[in-house]
């Protein structure tokens, strides 16, 4: 592994480092690399706060950021905490948007900051206009996405490729199973296979609209019985613009109760690492004694280094 400091001051060097753990997420946070690295005189080889982190394996191109905060200790351990461009989205501020696709959006807000952007894929629907005041970017990104996720039933993840940002469909981002599976016979050496309604399942969805004119809330409700008999009944409520024709209300009823009324299946894995995995990819996962053969979107990545071991921790679930 080598991992490159710039300080932005004309000086690159390499150090030598004793563990590493890499960090991804699916939605809503930055990429974060924790470098533990092996330094007898820090004031020699000073990490200045801002400065590039660049860290590969071989061929793998594996994280690109900057250092946020340094520590060191009698150990002789000095260690970085680094984020991804994903960190510079955390800023709060007002945010007006006419109709526009997700692509455009999130390109907008990534460009007004500054970021560098690499490949990002059309998502062809156009959000509704947002004013949203005082809100995280990384929130709005958020919002641009689940709009289209429920209007389309495509889901997008933006993330960092390598001192990129990167807005890719979830379908082009699969580790193929003939390349790489994880499965009793594969990497892995402990799962945890949860079945749940307690979070993202809804069999009853209810939607007001306030009519200024007559002065009445309208109410449109779309709910599966059968599922309310075996579950209990779990509603998701939402209220929506005037605008919104009784017609879009009704399309967006189908779309709720079709992508919330359904178990979620999650799975947590701890396995040996391969740096191809992160957060917004499927991986194929055959575990024959609980009747797993399927893809799985990844929500959660940890890859930890150490002594050159490299192993990592996967929270999965299926979409």
């Amino acid at each position: 592994m080598e991992v490159l400091i710039d300080n932005r001051d004309g000086t690159v060097w390499g150090v030598p480092v004793s563990s590493v753990q890499w960090k991804t997420s699916r939605i809503g946070k930055a990429g974060t690399l924790d470098a533990k690295l092996i330094l007898e005189q820090p004031t020699k080889f000073p990490v200045n706060s801002g400065a590039i982190i660049r860290v590969t394996d071989g061929q793998h191109k594996i994280f690109y950021g900057y250092v946020f905060e340094t520590g060191f200790n009698t150990s002789s351990e000095f260690h970085i905490k680094a984020y991804d461009q994903l960190r510079y989205l955390m800023y709060n501020d007002t945010f007006v948007f006419s109709a526009t696709t997700a692509t455009a959006g999130i390109k907008k807000i990534a460009t007004d900051a500054g970021l560098k952007t690499g490949t990002f894929e059309e998502t062809g629907y156009k959000v509704p206009a947002m004013v949203e005041d005082n809100k995280k970017a990384l929130d709005v990104v958020a919002k641009f996405l689940d709009s289209t996720l429920i209007a389309t039933n495509r889901n997008y993840v933006l993330f960092d490729n390598f001192g990129k940002l990167e807005l890719r469909n979830i379908n082009n981002m699969a580790i193929q199973a003939d390349d790489f599976y994880i499965g009793e016979e594969s990497l892995l050496f402990d799962f945890d296979y949860k079945k749940s309604i307690d979070e993202e399942t809804y069999n009853r969805v209810k939607i007001v609209q306030d009519n200024k004119k007559t002065g009445k809330r309208e109410v449109y409700i779309a709910q599966d019985s059968a599922n309310i008999a075996k579950w209990g009944r779990l509603q998701e409520f939402r209220k929506v613009d005037e605008k919104m024709t009784a017609a879009q209300i009704k399309d967006l009823l189908d779309k709720l109760i079709k992508l919330r009324n359904r178990e979620t299946k999650s799975l947590k894995l701890n396995c040996l690492g391969h740096w191809k995995v992160r957060a917004g990819c499927f991986v194929f996962v055959f575990i024959e004694k609980i009747g797993v053969r399927q893809y799985f979107l990844v929500d959660e990545c940890t890859h930890n280094w150490e002594g050159g071991v490299h192993t990592m921790t996967l929270d999965l679930k299926v979409i």
